[in-house]
């Protein structure tokens, strides 16, 4: 099994409901803030794939939710690409907080061409990068 990618923070204030807790469309962000720091440990960072004229949009999202995270816990998110076919990929979350799992979920993005909006496919050097977080081998479409 590969090495999941993971990143911690504290929960700020403004993440959360009127329940005090971190509220559920915030883990979409989260999941997104994680993904964007597996692009910076896998191959520099997000600008270098769009200033070559490359983008990524999610086709798909779910979370799940298991248990509450509150303000000013420490969560850890922990990413894994699960699939990379020839112009999406699908990377699954944890969300962790003191070690339990707090909500789990999965994106599936699409590759595009950032000026015509189509389909592309993944880059080599994405494909390259990303190999090492890859939980299966490779599929296709």
């Amino acid at each position: 099994m590969a090495p999941r990618f993971s990143h911690e923070f504290r929960v700020r204030y403004a993440e959360c409901d009127a329940q005090g807790c971190v509220f559920n469309a915030q883990y979409l962000a989260y999941f997104d803030l994680a993904i964007t720091e597996l692009w910076r440990e896998a191959f520099g960072g997000y600008g270098w794939m769009t200033a070559e004229g490359v983008d990524m949009m999610v086709a798909e999202a779910s979370v799940r939710y298991r248990a509450p995270v509150r303000f000013d816990e420490w969560i850890e998110i922990s990413v894994a690409v699960e699939r990379m076919g020839e112009t999406s990929m699908t990377t699954a979350y944890t969300v962790r907080c003191d070690d339990q799992p707090r909500a789990e979920g999965w994106l599936r993005h699409v590759f595009i061409d950032r000026e015509r909006f189509t389909k592309q496919e993944i880059p080599p050097a994405v494909r390259k990068g990303l190999k090492p977080y890859l939980e299966v081998e490779e599929a296709s479409a």
